[in-house]
Order: structure tokens, then C-alpha cells, then sequence
């Protein structure tokens, strides 16, 4: 059974005579469940900035979902989380600008509509 594991993860590599801790920036780390193996796959600079952009409009996102109304920010919380859940696995990098690009928009409407409601 394989498991993904997201970047900047310590990986802990183990050893009959020691264990050492190191640290790496890669994109997906596989782990085998059986064998403890790890497979590292870098990203390239095109890749990682969107990421980071992504990650970026993501934890924005939930930012602005702290002024929501209290009775709606839970839900609100949910559907952005949905929202990232379902574009996940996307490797299309033209696609992934464009759904970046529409979230910014779509966030920054939001935050227009607290502002004009009078939300903190």
C-alpha cells in the first residue's frame, strides 16, 4: 500500500546503527507502507511557484473565511476545502493558472461583499 505524504516533511531514515533526520523540499513523497522506502519526485520552478501561489490563495482563503458570519464560516471553510479537494490532482499547468486566476477573483468578490456587509 503506498501513502502521499506533501513537501517539507522530515523524512526519518532508519538504520540498525543510528537515525538521522533530514529535511527536503520535494514535491510528493511516496512512502511504501511494508518496506519503509521512500521515492523522492522534485518539482520543477515552474511547478513549485504555482504551488506556492496556490498554497498562498488557500490559506488567504480561509483567512477571509474568519470574517465570515459565525453561522456561515463553517460552511463557507467546507466548500473552499471542496473546492481544493476536487482540483487536487490536476498537473495541467495552464489549467492550474487558470483555476488560480478564477480563485483570486473569486476571493477577492468575497472579500468585497464583507467589506461592503460591514464584517471586520
Amino acid at each position: 500500500m503506498w501513502r502521499r505524504r506533501s513537501s517539507c516533511v522530515a523524512l526519518l531514515f532508519c538504520s540498525p546503527f543510528n537515525s538521522i533526520i533530514l529535511q527536503f523540499a520535494y514535491s510528493t513523497i511516496v512512502q511504501s507502507t511494508t518496506y519503509r522506502e521512500f521515492i523522492m519526485v522534485p518539482l520543477d520552478l515552474r511547478a513549485f511557484i504555482l504551488r506556492t501561489r496556490v498554497l498562498q490563495l488557500y490559506r488567504s482563503a480561509l483567512r477571509t473565511a474568519r470574517r465570515a458570519p459565525h453561522h456561515a464560516r463553517v460552511d463557507l471553510k467546507q466548500a473552499m476545502r471542496e473546492e481544493m479537494e476536487k482540483n487536487r490532482h490536476c498537473e495541467d499547468q495552464t489549467k492550474i493558472r487558470f483555476l488560480l486566476s478564477e480563485g483570486l477573483q473569486r476571493l477577492k468578490e468575497l472579500n468585497d461583499m464583507f467589506d461592503i456587509q460591514g464584517h471586520r
